[in-house]
């Protein structure tokens, strides 16, 4: 890993699965639609870890909810989606609890009566895919080039179908929102300050064949560090960041420089706390909370982020010399001549569409500073950021606020129906 992790090649399909589905969004994906919050998971990439094969027979009962059978062959299958969308979670423990919930969804449906029409099915697969700028026929191809099966797609979209129409039918004209509520929501965005944090990072590699490893030992740092001495002093031992020899230690930085999927993670934590995996392409990191203030700057809320990329040699003599050479991204042109037009990139994106580990190393940088903490492939990856600015808010739409406030008391509503049902349920293993 050359002292760093690996920034593993997306294809364009994870990419666009990023912007399916969040990490908040991975149970309810097609619940609510304009209710589903997308601070999700990292970037997705078609090359997920190897998944257990079971003992044999794929197509033997692994749990049986009520009467309903769950298959081993199903828990993969939804496992190795979860890895496409890369939802930071134990792709088998959660496909298997997805699954469950999968089935108590639709003992419920059948109950109430809630019947999907083949139409309905297709329109809402069309849907979901639509969110990847894809038809559903080219959703499902791209979705079986990585070996998830139509049936599973179909299946994981029908459920959630279905349970949408059941929480409509249950509560509907049972929740409504009052103009004083829009109200309340609007004057407290308005009120929303801005947040600066001070953190530091223990960034754990994933390398190919090690990720149960790297994923027991984030677990296990996460539940036993108690204390900045103790974070320090495991981040000196673990951690495969440049920030290793000071304990991990980051400066203060506007909590809107981090990745929108990797902000709710620091935001759970107060000053003094250790923060559960997060994962990232490549990698597993644990944050540790120094300190958190306002951004007395008045930051906006979210930002969009210029930025070159480069892969070299990993050769230091070539990192030093890009980085003595460029003082700003332009002078990376005639400092790579010769190279393929390819090979140099500068993008503008949204932090919310930049690589989870890029977005990472932008947080900590200034405009024309660089990071060469990442490999990609055989070589390392040259950061320099150009530019950071402002992404301009739309004006707040009282009918958006509206819904917003609808679909939250929904799922609310919907979340407390579930408990129940699985706490009734039959589940049991044969």
């Amino acid at each position: 890993m050359n002292g760093a992790w690996s920034d593993m090649t997306t294809t364009s399909f994870g990419r666009a699965l990023t912007r399916c589905v969040g990490v908040a969004g991975i149970g309810l994906a097609i619940g609510f639609g304009a209710g589903i919050s997308l601070p999700g998971p990292a970037a997705a990439q078609s090359g997920a870890q190897p998944l257990p094969q079971g003992d044999g027979n794929l197509f033997a009962p692994r749990l049986l909810v009520n009467d309903r059978v769950i298959t081993e062959y199903e828990v993969i299958q939804r496992a190795l989606f979860l890895q496409l969308l890369r939802a930071p979670v134990d792709p088998m423990a959660e496909a298997l609890k997805a699954l469950t919930d999968d089935r108590l969804r639709l003992d419920e449906a059948d109950r109430l009566g809630v019947k999907l029409s083949e139409a309905q099915v297709l329109a809402a697969m069309d849907e979901f895919a639509a969110r990847a700028e894809l038809s559903g026929a080219q959703f499902i191809e791209a979705l079986m080039q990585s070996g998830v099966e139509e049936a599973t797609f179909r299946d994981f979209v029908s459920a959630g179908q279905a349970w949408r129409d059941v929480v409509r039918a249950r509560y509907s004209g049972q929740v409504t929102i009052t103009d004083s509520e829009v109200d309340e929501a609007i004057n407290a965005a308005a009120r929303d300050k801005p947040l600066r944090v001070l953190l530091s990072e223990l960034v754990i590699p994933m390398a190919p064949g090690q990720e149960t490893a790297s994923r027991d030992l984030a677990t296990r740092l996460s539940a036993e560090i108690s204390g900045e001495g103790a974070f320090a002093a495991a981040a000196r031992r673990n951690s495969r960041s440049p920030t290793a020899g000071s304990g991990g230690r980051l400066d203060w930085m506007p909590l809107s420089n981090l990745p929108p999927q990797i902000a709710p993670f620091v935001l759970a934590l107060e000053a003094g706390q250790v923060s559960r995996p997060v994962f990232v392409p490549g990698a597993v990191v644990l944050f540790f909370l120094r300190d958190i203030a306002p951004d007395t700057a008045a930051k906006p809320a979210s930002v969009q982020v210029e930025y070159a990329e480069l892969v070299i040699p990993d050769q230091p003599e070539e990192i030093a010399r890009l980085r003595a050479g460029a003082d700003r991204c332009l002078d990376l042109f005639g400092l790579t001549d010769g190279l393929p037009e390819s090979q140099l990139q500068i993008m503008t994106k949204a932090m919310g569409d930049v690589p989870q580990n890029v977005g990472l190393e932008l947080a900590k940088l200034d405009p024309g500073e660089v990071s060469t903490a990442l490999t990609r492939g055989n070589g390392r990856l040259f950061l320099m950021l150009c530019n950071r600015s402002p992404v301009l808010e739309e004006p707040i739409s009282r009918e958006v606020v509206r819904s917003n406030l609808l679909s939250r008391k929904l799922d609310g509503l919907a979340n407390g129906s579930l408990e129940e049902l699985r706490a009734a349920a039959h589940i049991r293993t044969p």
